[in-house]
């Protein structure tokens, strides 16, 4: 027998604080979940060192201005191609720059490029790639146009683009998104394939759920992972092509520090003026290097299989 407040007769828990219960007991289950994830991720000590290296160079970007102890763009002649000193802490470059303060500002540019060209291509691949699962016709045109512009390598197709759109750090950008969202979208549309043949997926379309809601509330959440995983990869590609894009002379324009430009400029002094090439380099080196490793780290925490 129940009682008017939706007891039973031996006192049953009542329902607001049977479901307070329930919430406090997902909570529990959420935060244990991040403590595990979190203990996994500091054991890969190959992904902390990329997530260190990450953060040092994404915090030296930013308080470039701070850091930073000469112009980037002020020339002096007079001091053109000094050594390595407590002045001029990377030396400077056959302008007379400090190229300490043109690496740090280079590597605003580099992130900026990186981020933007991983954020914009995956969601647009993501776009891509469902509409394609879920069509087939436009599975057909779209993959076949993504086949075209995979044939081509990407650092031609970049410097292609480059040479129409002209030199320019938002045409560089534009560039790089069309590079790269072929593989983003044939990654979301293979995913999703597989998503929608679970059986999850057809208990909700015998319940009637529209093809709409499948799709964002269900698919799209489990697809996510290798999403994420693919935008960290393309990050780290986009730095090298963009820096092999100034180097070219097809990138970022002169006299805008870019570590790719300062490599240009620094590969007919290097017997001279070594420190133009080590330094922004290095710091190209160590950032796709930290980069990867964040990803793989990345991928084995969200991938199931690796507990």
């Amino acid at each position: 027998m129940l009682n008017t407040n939706g007891t039973g007769a031996e006192g049953a828990m009542t329902y607001p604080a049977a479901q307070n219960d329930l919430n406090l007991q997902r909570k529990k289950l959420a935060h244990e979940q991040a403590e595990i994830r979190l203990k996994k991720f500091t054991r890969n000590r190959a992904s902390v060192f990329g997530l260190a290296v990450v953060t040092l160079v994404v915090l030296l970007a930013v308080f470039a201005p701070v850091i930073a102890m000469h112009d980037p763009l002020t020339m002096n002649t007079a001091d053109r191609l000094q050594g390595i000193s407590a002045q001029h802490w990377f030396g400077t470059d056959n302008m007379g720059r400090d190229v300490f303060s043109r690496v740090l500002y280079g590597a605003r540019i580099s992130l900026t490029v990186g981020f933007t060209v991983g954020i914009t291509s995956g969601l647009l691949g993501l776009i891509i790639g469902l509409y394609a699962s879920t069509n087939q016709v436009a599975d057909n045109i779209l993959m076949r146009i993504c086949d075209g512009l995979k044939a081509i390598p990407s650092t031609l197709l970049a410097i292609t683009m480059m040479a129409v759109l002209g030199a320019d750090i938002k045409n560089v950008i534009i560039s790089l998104i069309v590079v790269n969202i072929p593989n983003m979208a044939r990654l979301a549309r293979s995913q999703a394939l597989v998503v929608r043949e679970q059986t999850y997926i057809e208990a909700m379309r015998c319940l009637g759920s529209s093809r709409k809601r499948i799709l964002w509330a269900h698919v799209v959440p489990n697809i996510l992972s290798p999403m994420i995983v693919q935008m960290t990869f393309v990050f780290a590609s986009a730095i090298i092509t963009e820096a092999a894009l100034s180097f070219l002379g097809a990138g970022v324009p002169a006299p805008a520090p870019s570590w790719g430009n300062i490599l240009k400029e620094g590969k007919d002094v290097i017997y001279t003026a070594w420190w133009m090439i080590l330094f922004p380099g290095i710091f190209t080196a160590l950032t796709v290097l930290g980069l990867n490793l964040l990803g793989d780290g990345v991928r084995d925490l969200m991938d199931p299989r690796n507990s």
